[in-house]
């Protein structure tokens, strides 16, 4: 017999969004239950942002000593790399994160934790291990996992995904990227640095998704270091070879082709983890990239919230915690909150790195006519110079009248330079404000700043602001 709970929330999924949607209600003093079925902290702390990131810290330091020379600093030998270490210091970062996600914090916060499958049996009922719960609201934040596409003979052949790689001790001698999205390109890029020859394989264009002027900085970059990146290129078939190989058969614009590695990395996107819930008894629409939900975050069933990756929106993890900020408004203090995509940042870690955050160049073009385009290289800022990370730009759009409509950066430390255009955009500042701002010096932050400065350039050539500065002289 199951034991009925009635919280006043139910949350499906322990992921970023599901753990702020919990902490933050029971800080209010409200019931809550949390259900997750696996690893308490989601995709992203066990198989996504903080392993990924650890490994490409690790690949980064390779880099730097091999850079040293560039500096006057030479280091005897070769660079030696030991993945049994490397592996070790991901899952320290994971260890030392883990305990703000466990499931002792949540039950000293207040939180019921069930470790068990959820199910929805009607539009009011979850069911989970020896609990049913009857919830005023409930919300699903469970997440997306790696999607794995349909291709011939992948079913025969052993393969990474972002789930399995981290879980790696040994370096690969000759790695297989299927997809050439951000998390393809990270890994692909870190992989080569750790001493692995690599290969990427993109249907149609490497990082595809950001502003192809960015994208040029960053892929030359990445050829350069001895990244193999085959764009517009189809996977038609895959094939073990020999013992432990693995044969790639590609579709190319000069014909067919085969590439041959030791290892495989399928990292083609991402699918909303929409099945086994039950959905279909509970009245909540889904389709292929996840659940229907309104501009208020609400499912087809308006006992229902649905937040994060599962929505088949932007999938970071930044985004699954706005969501939940904006659904504990919702149920708690009954306001309606709206997400605003445009003033979500995202950025994509490779080395340079990319950022970006509001409208492109083109997007803003077509919603707004006529617009200012402002850029400000990296070799043009001494802090950039003095590390000799010269590669990159920054690259503003504006209205007509100054207002910041976005922002993109290539280059070193581009995530986090990205924040303070994040800031100017959810404030809707111009490029007034950015001007009256006093970034120390030497830092390669203030690429910014000299990008927005361009924008008043024309002033100083119109002759009536010239008159003006030749009258006010003539007094002293």
């Amino acid at each position: 017999m199951s034991e009925l709970l009635n919280p006043d929330i139910c949350v499906i999924g322990a992921g970023s969004g599901g753990l702020t949607v919990a902490a933050t209600a029971a800080a209010f003093g409200v019931s809550v239950v949390l259900i997750e079925k696996g690893k308490m902290g989601g995709d992203c702390l066990n198989y996504g942002c903080v392993p990924s990131k650890a490994l490409i810290a690790a690949a980064k330091h390779v880099s730097s000593i091999r850079e040293g020379l560039d500096f006057g600093i030479k280091v005897s030998g070769e660079v030696s790399v030991n993945m049994k270490k490397v592996h070790a210091h991901i899952h320290d970062t994971i260890a030392a994160i883990a305990p703000n996600d466990s499931v002792e914090r949540f039950t000293a916060l207040g939180v019921k934790v069930i470790q068990s499958p959820a199910i929805f049996l009607d539009n009011n009922t979850v069911e989970a291990g020896d609990y049913q719960i009857k919830a005023r609201r409930f919300v699903i934040a469970t997440g997306s996992s790696s999607f794995i596409p349909p291709i011939p003979g992948l079913d025969t052949v052993d393969y990474f995904t972002n789930e399995n790689i981290f879980e790696n001790t040994r370096k690969l001698g000759h790695l297989i990227v299927v997809g050439g999205g951000p998390i393809g390109m990270e890994l692909a890029q870190a992989h080569l640095r750790l001493g692995s020859k690599v290969t990427v394989l993109e249907g149609l264009k490497a990082l595809g998704k950001d502003d192809p002027e960015l994208t040029a900085i960053v892929l030359e970059k990445l050829r350069e270091e001895g990244l193999v990146i085959r764009e517009q290129t189809m996977v038609t078939s895959i094939e073990r070879r020999g013992k432990t190989g693995i044969r790639v058969m590609l579709k190319t614009q000069d014909g067919e082709d085969i590439v041959d590695g030791t290892h495989l990395l399928v990292a083609t996107g991402r699918s909303a983890n929409v099945e086994g819930l039950g959905l279909e008894e509970a009245g909540i629409e889904y389709d292929r990239r996840g659940i229907k939900v309104s501009d208020a975050l609400r499912t087809t069933n308006r006992r229902v919230y649905a937040i994060g990756d599962v929505t088949g929106g932007l999938q970071f993890t930044h985004v699954a915690g706005y969501h939940a900020g904006l659904v504990i408004r919702g149920i708690l203090f009954r306001k309606k909150a709206v997400p605003d995509n445009n003033i979500i940042p995202w950025a994509t870690f490779t080395d340079p790195e990319m950022a970006h955050v509001g409208y492109d160049e083109y997007a803003a073009k077509e919603k707004f006519g006529q617009i200012r385009v402002l850029r400000w290289p990296y070799h043009e800022n001494d802090r950039a110079l003095a590390e000799r990370k010269t590669t990159g730009m920054i690259k503003l759009v504006t209205n007509k009248k100054g207002k910041i409509l976005g922002a993109s950066i290539a280059g070193h430390n581009a995530g986090e330079m990205i924040n303070i255009w994040a800031l100017a955009i959810s404030k809707k500042m111009s490029l007034r404000d950015v001007t009256a701002y006093i970034p120390p010096y030497p830092t390669m932050s203030e690429i910014g700043k000299r990008a927005a400065v361009t924008y008043f350039a024309p002033l100083t050539r119109k002759p009536i602001i010239r008159g003006i500065i030749s009258f006010l002289q003539k007094f002293g």
